[in-house]
């Protein structure tokens, strides 16, 4: 947040559940985040959902934010900003901690982590559990936010391998839309959300009106120092995810979600309240890889990466007051996504001597989508990119230096 050219949000108003990133303008979509060098920006949206990782920083040793296109080496695709999170190093010394806070509007956030250092000089496991509760700021903007962390290490003179297990599970009350400027003024806290009128005419909220989701992370790391010039980097990642949000809906058409008019009383119906979930499940898979040479005046590094998601996206009904011939849960609209990510790159930084030194970077990468779903029809397309980056960097004196730098940068629509 206190970085320059960063703004973020919060839907609740306090910090907790839904939050936001913008840097230089440019919203989450354009901003590339990496967790260890793993693509982490949803595949269809582009967006980063923070929500899915609650307390996550607890278990961050640094993150490093690059403004504007970035290198390679931080991501395949940016406009705005490339964020790179690492998680924990290995700590050499066992330890337990528990940590609690509490806040406005009714926070409460504790956490319990635990290393056992360094065992046979080669190996550490670590881990973490958090929870985080908050009524939020905004009518009934409430968050309960589960996560957990843990790692396995192993290292020796020439190797580091990680395998990671991390993920969370949130349940919010749904704020995200906006009001108008005299409620604004009127009334700051107001929320929209699962706004309803009964049968006698009295204004009501709905609820749970909630968004619910789980995410669970596995990566596995392994780095090679193959000599004094040569290092490699592997990784292979899964991420499973599924949820749905909730919605209370007043007199929707039957034609919307298949149902066939009713006779009630004499009376033909073709409208209905209800409650509908709309559902996402997904999976996400990959490898990405890098070969790193590094000597007196040269740094060479070729790496890249191919990732898969496969997401479905479907909706239910769970309650109506008129129906017509369905049965509970009936899907109403049913599709499905595939996206397949390619890239390959090659950076080198060149010293020419202590104060002059150039660096290039070149990059391929080609998306293809694959989809299917009554409102889109048949969607089968491909884009090839590539993204060019130069600099010249002079180092004045160990305080001052100047660059000039050209990037060019494509993305896929979402």
């Amino acid at each position: 947040n206190f970085l320059p050219s960063v703004v973020t949000t919060s839907d609740a108003g306090a910090g907790v559940g839904y939050t936001g990133i913008r840097v230089r303008g440019s919203d989450a979509t354009r901003v590339n985040v990496t967790i260890n060098g793993i693509p982490y920006n949803d595949s269809e949206s582009h967006g980063t959902f923070w929500v899915n990782m609650p307390d996550f920083a607890s278990s961050i040793e640094s993150l490093q934010l690059q403004r504007g296109v970035g290198t390679s080496t931080n991501g395949a695709g940016a406009f705005g900003a490339s964020l790179n999170l690492l998680t924990d190093a290995i700590s050499e010394e066992g330890y337990a901690q528990i940590s609690s806070s509490v806040g406005s509007f009714g926070t409460l956030r504790n956490n319990l982590k635990f290393s056992t250092g360094l065992l046979n000089d080669h190996v550490e496991v670590s881990g973490r559990l958090s929870r985080i509760t908050s009524d939020g700021y905004v009518d009934r903007a409430s968050s309960e936010l589960e996560s957990y962390f843990l790692q396995g290490a192993y290292k020796d003179d020439n190797t580091l391998v990680k395998a990671l297990l991390f993920g969370g599970h949130e349940i919010t009350y749904q704020s995200w839309y906006g009001i108008d400027k005299a409620t604004l003024e009127s009334d700051r806290t107001f929320n929209p959300s699962g706004i309803y009128t009964d049968e006698n005419g009295n204004t009501q909220f709905y609820d749970n009106e909630v968004d619910n989701y789980k995410q669970d992370h596995f990566q596995l790391l392994w780095n090679e120092q193959i000599s004094q010039q040569w290092n490699t980097n592997l990784a292979v990642h899964y991420t499973r995810g599924r949820g749905y949000f909730e919605q209370f809906r007043e007199d929707e058409d039957f034609a919307d979600y298949g149902f066939e008019p009713i006779t009630v009383n004499g009376e033909l119906v073709d409208t209905t309240d209800l409650i509908r979930r709309r559902w996402l499940d997904n999976d996400f898979y990959g490898t990405t890889f890098s070969a790193n040479y590094t000597d007196d005046k040269i740094n060479l590094i070729l790496g890249g990466g191919w990732n898969k998601y496969e997401g479905d996206h479907f909706g239910e009904i769970i309650w109506a007051r008129y129906t017509g011939d369905s049965d509970y849960r009936d899907r109403y609209y049913d599709d499905t996504s595939t996206k397949t990510d390619f890239n390959f790159f090659s950076k080198m930084n060149y010293a020419f001597d202590n104060q002059w030194s150039l660096y290039g970077d070149l990059q391929y990468r080609r998306v293809s989508y694959m989809a299917n779903g009554e409102d889109t029809g048949l969607v089968d397309d491909s884009f090839d990119f590539f993204n060019p980056k130069a600099g010249i960097t002079y180092d004045l004196n160990q305080n001052n230096n100047f660059y000039l730098s050209y990037a060019r940068a494509n993305r896929e629509p979402n």
